[in-house]
């Protein structure tokens, strides 16, 4: 027994120093790479760069425009999405039990998960850009981001009404309590941590998205006038500086820069709204 139990131990260690070991190395990697682009973008980071348009290319000006189309893009992406993937989760968990291609149904939402970026972009500029007339637009971009982020939507959702108490259905039955409002006033706060995180985690992939973005919103760096406006996002606008704009580095870094400072306000802010809103729903009343 303490032969065992010394052997535990040193397992549980080895164990331990190994997790703290890949710990290590992914927030080594990740400082480096903050690191790099504070160095390189920290001094073309302003507030005229923030505002201004985009100029001689991107080497000059600011991402003003940018900022506005990739804020319309994503707005579009996650109106389509979030009520579609929402719905489609509780349609899967709470109706279509009994029917028989319903692990098919979730089987290839899993698969549509893995389906390369451009592969969307190349639906999205055939089916969206060309079929409906859409072309390349704010629109397009965004409908084709939404079809990318369902499968996220859907999955975690999906998990948060899983988490649901199992006596929690039968009870809501015996209470006379009908399927709607036992999904509206007793599954969904419960899911509510899934839908955060598969809204933050399609945020975050929404806005680092670029191939499927090329094909449909465009390249324009002007300032949109509308939904149906070609419009730069900014993932886009970072890998042109990157790729194809001689001298274009400090931009493309404080591009990122800003990137990376939007996509960690928008964890912190969707935590913190969830949060507050589990607080209110748990809360008791007072008198």
């Amino acid at each position: 027994m303490i032969g065992g139990a010394a052997r535990l131990s040193r397992n549980d260690r080895l164990l331990g120093a190994a997790g703290g070991f890949a710990a290590l190395v992914v927030l080594v990697g990740f400082g480096a790479i903050v690191f790099d682009l504070f160095q390189t973008g920290t001094a073309s980071l302003s507030i005229p760069f923030l505002v201004g348009k985009v100029e001689n290319g991107g080497r000059a000006g600011g991402i003003g425009p940018v900022l506005i189309s990739t804020g319309m893009i994503l707005l579009v992406c996650l109106a389509v999405a979030l009520p579609l993937g929402t719905g489609c989760a509780i349609w899967l968990s709470e109706f279509a039990s009994k029917i028989r291609f319903a692990r098919a149904i979730t089987a290839g939402i899993d698969l549509l998960a893995s389906v390369p970026s451009i592969v969307f972009g190349l639906f999205g500029m055939v089916f969206f850009c060309r079929t409906l007339g859409l072309g390349f637009s704010i629109t397009s971009g965004g409908l084709t981001l939404a079809c990318m982020i369902l499968p996220i939507v859907i999955r975690t959702t999906l998990i948060g009404l899983s988490g649901a108490p199992s006596n929690l259905r039968p009870g809501a039955a015996a209470l006379g309590l009908s399927r709607v409002s036992t999904i509206r006033h007793l599954l969904l706060p419960v899911a509510i941590p899934g839908v955060v995180v598969g809204t933050t985690l399609g945020i975050s992939r929404a806005l680092a998205e670029t191939a499927a973005l090329i094909f449909t919103s465009g390249y324009a760096t002007r300032w949109p006038e509308g939904f149906d406006d070609s419009g730069r996002a900014i993932s886009v606008h970072i890998y042109d500086l990157a790729m194809n704009v001689p001298g274009g580095a400090a931009n493309a870094a404080a591009s990122a820069l800003v990137l990376l400072l939007a996509l960690l306000f928008i964890n912190y802010l969707a935590t913190l709204l969830a949060d507050r809103w589990l607080l209110k729903r748990i809360a008791p009343t007072s008198e």
